[in-house]
C-alpha cells in the first residue's frame, strides 16, 4: 500500500459513523456477533478442541467477512468509524504475504503460512513477551531463550524500571527504556552467535513516541518487527495508525495484535473467533500487516490454555489455511509459571493445537505474562514439541487425544487463588551458569517422559 492508499483510509477516522464507545460495543459488536452466532448456527464441542469439519472452518472464514463488511472498525481517538468495502477487504485478504523472511544474513529466518496438519516445523519465536520484568533479571532472561538451539526468532518481556527508575508511559523512562531493550536483546544475539536473527521487539513501547524511539539500524531493524494493536473488539487508536505508517518508508514489519476476549463481548468461543478473524481481516489494511499474532483472553482463566481459547486458536489456523492462508503466529501465556510441572502440561497442549492446526508458536508469556515467572526451559519444551508433532505428521484427531489428558494435568490451576504463578526467573534459573535449578530441570525431564508416553516422538 502507498502512503497515498494509507493516508486515504485513515482519513476515514475523521468521515465515518460518529457513534460512542458504549454503542459501540452493544451495536456493532454484541449484536452483530449475537446475529451472525445465530444465523450460522455455531456452537462448539468442549471436548473436540481442534475441530475437523470443512464446513465450520468455511462458515467461521465467511461470517468473519460479513462481520467485519458490517462494523469496520472504532477509531477511539476520533469516536468515528473506518469503514471497509467488500472490494478492499478482499484485496487484503489476497495480499496477505505466504512468505516473510526475517532476520538477515546467515541467522535469516523465513517464515511461511502453514497448512493444516502441516509437515513443515512451525517457527518458535522465542521470550516471555511484554511481561514486565526488573532490569537486574532483563538480559539474564533474554539470553535464556536466544541460548536455546530450537530458537528461530526473539521477542522479549517489557522493563519496568531503567538505572533505578520506574519507567512511565509518554516520559523519558519510556523512551531509554524501549532503547535499553533493543541493546540488551542485540547483546544477547551477539552472544550466543547469532547477531542476525529476527526480532519482536520494542516490547517496552506503552505509546507510539517509545515504539519510534527504536526505529534505527542498530535498534529495531527492517529486518525486525513490532506490534500494531487493535483493542478490544475490533477497536483502534491513532497511536497505533503512526506506528503501521511508520513502517512505510522505513520498511520495519507490522505484526497484528488482537487480544479478543472469550467470553466478553463477542461470547462464548464461536463469537469471540469471528471478531479475531475479522480482526485479522481488517488489520491487512489498517495496520498494515505483514503477519498476524493471534491471542484470545479467557474472561475468567485468562490464559490461551483455557478450552475456549485453544478452540478459538485452533479453529482461526485452520480457517485461514484453507480459506486464506497467511502467516499466523499464536501467542503461548499459560497460567502456570516457572518451577509448575504444571507450566510445562500448558505449554504442550497449546503447542500441540496451534502446530497441528497450521500456525506458528510464540511465548512463553508464563504466568498469564503479569509476572518475571518466565525461563528458557519452557521456550525449549515449546520448541520441541511444536517441532515433534510437525515432523511425525500427528493427525487432529490424535492430537486432540493427548491435549484432553494434559488438560485433566492442568486445568485446576484456573481455580487457584494465584492462577499457580510459580516462581521468579531468578529462582528458577542458576544465575552464574544461566541454566535450570535442579529442581526445575527435574521437572522438564519428568513432562517430557510423559509426553513420549503420550505419543510425542521427540
Amino acid at each position: 500500500m502507498t502512503a497515498k492508499e494509507y493516508l486515504e483510509l485513515c482519513s476515514r477516522s475523521h468521515t465515518g459513523t460518529k457513534v460512542t464507545k458504549d454503542d459501540w460495543d452493544m451495536d456493532y459488536i454484541i449484536e452483530e456477533v449475537r446475529d451472525l452466532v445465530e444465523a450460522y448456527g455455531f456452537g462448539w464441542d468442549k471436548q473436540v478442541l481442534i475441530p475437523e469439519e470443512d464446513k465450520l472452518l468455511d462458515d467461521m472464514f465467511r461470517a468473519a467477512k460479513e462481520l467485519i463488511l458490517r462494523t469496520g472498525v472504532y477509531n477511539m481517538t476520533t469516536g468515528r468509524i473506518i469503514s471497509f468495502t467488500e472490494e478492499e477487504i478482499e484485496a487484503g485478504l489476497r495480499g496477505m504475504k505466504k512468505e516473510l523472511v526475517m532476520g538477515q544474513g546467515k541467522d535469516a529466518y523465513t517464515l511461511v503460512a502453514r497448512g493444516i496438519e502441516d509437515r513443515k516445523e512451525p517457527a518458535v519465536w522465542a521470550g516471555n513477551p511484554g511481561c514486565p520484568t526488573p532490569e537486574s533479571i532483563y538480559y539474564a532472561n533474554v539470553l535464556s531463550s536466544a541460548k536455546e538451539p530450537v530458537v528461530d526468532l526473539l521477542t522479549c518481556g517489557s522493563l519496568v524500571d531503567v538505572d533505578g527508575f520506574t519507567v512511565k508511559s509518554g516520559e523519558p523512562t519510556e523512551l531509554i527504556a524501549v532503547r535499553r531493550e533493543l541493546a540488551y536483546l542485540h547483546k544477547a544475539l551477539e552472544e550466543v552467535g547469532r547477531p542476525g536473527m529476527g526480532l519482536l521487539a520494542a516490547e517496552s513501547a506503552v505509546t507510539e513516541m517509545g515504539d519510534l524511539s527504536a526505529s534505527y539500524e542498530r535498534s529495531l531493524r527492517p529486518c525486525d518487527s513490532h506490534l500494531i494493536a487493535m483493542f478490544n473488539e475490533l477497536i483502534i487508536d491513532n497511536g497505533n495508525l503512526v506506528r503501521a505508517a511508520n513502517s512505510l518508508d522505513y520498511g520495519v514489519k507490522n505484526a497484528s495484535l488482537a487480544c479478543t476476549m472469550v467470553g466478553g463481548l463477542g461470547g462464548d468461543a464461536p463469537g469471540t473467533t469471528l471478531v479475531m478473524m475479522a480482526s485479522i481481516m481488517a488489520a491487512n489494511l489498517i495496520c498494515l500487516a505483514d503477519y498476524h499474532l493471534c491471542h484470545p483472553i479467557h474472561i475468567s482463566d485468562v490464559a490461551t490454555t483455557a478450552r475456549g481459547c485453544l478452540w478459538l486458536q485452533s479453529v482461526l489456523c485452520q480457517s485461514f489455511a484453507k480459506n486464506a492462508p497467511a502467516i499466523i503466529v499464536c501467542d503461548l501465556w499459560p497460567s502456570s509459571g516457572a518451577l509448575t510441572k504444571e507450566l510445562l502440561y500448558e505449554v504442550a497442549a497449546n503447542a500441540i493445537v496451534v502446530t497441528v492446526s497450521g500456525g506458528h508458536l510464540e511465548g512463553v508469556g508464563s504466568a498469564n505474562g503479569n509476572e518475571p515467572n518466565g525461563t528458557g526451559l519452557e521456550v525449549r519444551l515449546m520448541g520441541e514439541v511444536g517441532k515433534a508433532v510437525a515432523r511425525q505428521g500427528m493427525t487432529r484427531k490424535e492430537a486432540n487425544e493427548i491435549v484432553l489428558k494434559l488438560l485433566a494435568k492442568y486445568e485446576h490451576v484456573f481455580g487457584m487463588e494465584d492462577k499457580n504463578k510459580g516462581k521468579r526467573f531468578d529462582e528458577a534459573y542458576d544465575m552464574e551458569t544461566l541454566t535450570p535449578v535442579p529442581q526445575w530441570q527435574a521437572m522438564y525431564d519428568e513432562v517430557k517422559a510423559e509426553l513420549s508416553q503420550m505419543g510425542i516422538q521427540f
